[in-house]
């Protein structure tokens, strides 16, 4: 699936499965450690009260939150984003639905640290109109691994690797999209991943942090720790 550059809102996937993709790698990804890591500082992919984030801690952070049912937001920014140095400017939050969080987009605004912001009701996206001499907003660097579903499974077969019996990271996803994940399946096969690992180097799975994300992403029923 191709992220147009300026990003349009028919290159997202359904925001049921952007979710969806997105908490399976944020829980695959858990510690207890990042979860008591306050937010500014944090990396990676995860979920908290919030929603869901994915930040580099340079170059791109993004922020999914549902906002009631069938609404979502999605805003964020990737330095590919020509959107708030763009004269004359543009405005973000124009059309915008009354149930935006606005006092968070505007703090963010008047940080200039917002690069775009879409948003998702009644099965849609939508985004604010762009002039057309915008280049680009962001969106492709920084979304196309949760569009592209071939490299967010590539992305999965570094967590789940293959080595066990049991759904791979292609079954595991598909499930994950179908809100039907089996989230003791997942975790038996993270715990034998890691009492079969032979990588002195590797970390070590925190399984009711997984459990927790699990839980909080709403991908299946309540997950029970290991």
């Amino acid at each position: 699936m191709t992220i147009h550059r300026p990003g349009l809102p028919g290159d997202l996937p359904a925001a049921e499965v952007l979710w969806a993709r997105w908490s399976l790698i944020a829980a695959v990804e858990a510690t207890t450690e990042a979860e008591e890591t306050p937010t500014v500082h944090r990396s990676g992919h995860w979920i908290d009260e919030d929603g869901l984030h994915w930040d580099d801690c340079g170059c791109t952070w993004w922020v999914m939150s549902r906002m009631g049912e069938g609404r979502f937001v999605l805003y964020g920014e990737d330095e590919s984003s020509g959107v708030k140095w763009h004269e004359p400017p543009i405005d973000m939050l124009a059309g915008g639905p009354d149930w935006l969080p606005y006092e968070e987009l505007r703090d963010r605004l008047e940080g200039y640290e917002l690069g775009c912001v879409y948003w998702y009701e009644n099965g849609a996206w939508s985004r604010a109109p762009y002039p057309d001499s915008l280049g680009d907003d962001g969106l492709d660097c920084g979304l196309s691994d949760f569009v592209d579903r071939a490299a967010l499974l590539r992305d999965l077969a570094c967590h789940i690797d293959g080595t066990v019996p049991g759904p791979g990271a292609a079954d595991l996803l598909a499930d994950a999209e179908a809100y039907r994940l089996d989230a003791r399946l997942l975790l038996e096969r993270l715990l034998l991943e890691r009492l079969g690992s032979t990588d002195p180097d590797g970390d070590p799975r925190d399984l009711p942090a997984v459990a927790r994300s699990l839980d909080r992403a709403g991908l299946s029923g309540r997950a029970t720790a290991m």
